[in-house]
């Protein structure tokens, strides 16, 4: 069963700082909890390809500068940064295909990847903080969901980029094998391009078949 954050919970009114801290992890070690791990995935809206999950544990010594939300930085600052944190950080990625996800569907196979991601981590750590609403089932350790937390937690953030990164070039990677969708381009998310490119060639073996406009009672007959 997934372990849900309540729609009353606390969480859901505290203010969210401009920028994340690590006060969460400060938190959970005065509690006894270290180390600490921050989990998020990319890839939950596309049509196509994987969705990737990072697990990250800050070194708190070394903590790289400009850590945000993964979509509030332009390509080459998450470039930057994945760098910088592969360098400082103990990082772990785990991927969830296309034939997983549409056999899963989306959340349970995004939390899965995000177990996997925490589960390869070369240090075991004591607590977990997810981005979201729901901790993945089968943690090795107990973990705390946190809204909006790439905003509010740089474990979270740094994750966050080490999964968007790895994502958009195994993207870049797939449109080599396949170059007539725009792979490229828009990673497999619905653009037009992408669209045109479902309509005149049919899906290919990167498609989720569960997801509209690729659901078999959606496609042209």
């Amino acid at each position: 069963m997934l372990s849900r954050t309540s729609p009353d919970s606390p969480l859901l009114f505290e203010e969210v700082p401009l920028f994340p801290d690590f006060s969460l992890e400060l938190a959970a070690r005065k509690a006894g909890h270290w180390p600490v791990a921050g989990t998020d995935e990319a890839g939950r809206g596309p049509l196509a390809g994987p969705v990737v999950a990072a697990a990250v544990i800050l070194d708190p010594d070394s903590i790289p500068e400009g850590l945000n939300d993964s979509k509030q930085l332009t390509a080459s600052k998450r470039e930057n940064l994945f760098e910088v944190i592969m360098a400082t950080a103990e990082v772990s990625i785990a991927a969830s295909g296309p034939r997983h996800i549409d056999e899963r569907n989306i959340l349970r196979a995004s939390l899965d990847a995000m177990r996997r991601a925490v589960a390869g981590l070369a240090v075991s750590p004591a607590y977990v903080l997810t981005d979201g609403r729901d901790i993945p089932p089968g943690l090795c350790c107990h973990g705390k969901a946190v809204i909006q937390g790439d905003a509010r937690s740089v474990s979270i953030a740094a994750a966050s980029i080490i999964a968007k990164v790895t994502r958009d070039r195994m993207m870049a990677r797939a449109h080599q094998v396949f170059p007539l969708y725009g792979f490229q381009k828009h990673a497999g998310y619905a653009t037009p391009q992408h669209r045109a490119g479902i309509e005149a060639h049919g899906p290919c073996a990167l498609h989720r078949m569960t997801f509209r406009p690729l659901r078999k009672d959606d496609l042209p007959q």
